[in-house]
């Protein structure tokens, strides 16, 4: 995909509505030839907008109109490469643990969760946090209400659990993993929050503080070289789940069938919350035209659709009969 084109599109269908500045940046990028000759110096891989924006903020950048970021992004552009190139788009929104709720609960427990593209293995706390579902099925751990609410609207009666379920073990995987306790690498998630979320980014910190008190066991390195360890390493006598979400589109199409055929062949479940379309497999059953959900995630529980997903949990269309 062209440059231009992955700023247009993450302008009109990721960040449209949402976050104001983002859209206005993403849309001028697009047309502005300069700019692109400067992103397109990076690998292909580094160009993606929220990794070049949130490379900008972590250096300083403030918001504001185009003609001014543009002005600031060419004078620091030696110093947003650096860190572009340094740094990965591990956005971890634990918002999205919404979403993977009904499925989890659904499973028979206990479970051991592993996720793949952990980040800082924020979504590996589902039952440590709180939900709310349509204004109206509010759903807390065992001792009470949590400092992380997760807010999400939903359609298509998803089955959502009277109580979380009950996990005793969190590992992951990442080929770079952050640490809770590493002020940089804190910064630099916060900097990958869209500007003018600030729920995201309250929620960001206080997901930070629940996993302050219990680390997960994360492990740095490729999510195919490493996952079959992890599972066989679980806690016996519980339900493994494998997870991710917005990881395997990083991944080439080869790397991304290699991963599915891997985690299949494990005692374990699967649950991928991935953009429309990234997992060729899971696509070939959707009920509706991946062109109609562009911008959005596909819930799948062992390769079958079972939802349609907004990109940080705040909304969730279920597929009702495809579980």
């Amino acid at each position: 995909m062209e440059t231009s084109e992955r700023y247009r599109i993450f302008a009109e269908h990721e960040v449209r509505g949402i976050s104001p500045c983002y859209e206005d940046w993403c849309r001028e990028i697009a047309a502005d030839a300069k700019v692109l000759a400067l992103i397109e110096q990076l690998p292909m891989d580094k160009r993606q907008p929220n990794l070049v924006l949130g490379a900008a903020r972590y250096l300083g950048v403030e918001i504001s109109g185009y003609p001014t970021f543009k002005r600031w992004l060419v004078e620091h552009w030696g110093d947003v490469a650096e860190v572009a190139l340094r740094r990965r788009t591990q956005t971890n929104e634990a918002g999205r643990a919404a979403v993977l709720l009904p499925v989890l609960a659904g499973l028979e427990g206990p479970l051991s969760l592993i996720e793949v593209g952990a980040s800082a293995g924020l979504c590996l706390y589902p039952d440590r946090y709180s939900y709310l579902y349509d204004d109206l099925v509010r759903i807390d751990p065992v001792d009470g209400p949590s400092s992380v609410l997760n807010v999400c609207a939903t359609a298509g009666e998803p089955p959502l659990p009277q109580r979380l379920p009950v996990v005793v073990s969190r590992a992951g995987v990442d080929l770079n993993p952050l640490d809770v306790d590493d002020a940089e690498d804190m910064r630099w998630l916060e900097c990958l929050v869209w500007p003018e979320q600030w729920d995201r980014l309250r929620r960001l910190r206080a997901a930070v503080g629940v996993a302050r008190k219990e680390a997960a066991h994360i492990v740095a390195g490729d999510l195919v070289d490493e996952v079959a360890g992890l599972v066989e390493a679980a806690a016996p006598g519980t339900t493994v789940v494998v997870f991710g979400s917005a990881v395997l589109a990083y991944l080439t199409p080869e790397a991304r069938r290699e991963f599915e055929g891997v985690v299949r062949d494990l005692p374990c479940r699967w649950i991928a919350n991935e953009g429309a379309g990234v997992i060729e497999s899971v696509a070939a059953r959707l009920p509706v035209p991946v062109s109609d959900i562009r911008g959005r995630f596909v819930v799948s529980l062992d390769g079958v659709p079972v939802g349609v997903a907004g990109g940080h949990g705040q909304s969730l269309d279920w597929f009702g009969g495809n579980r």
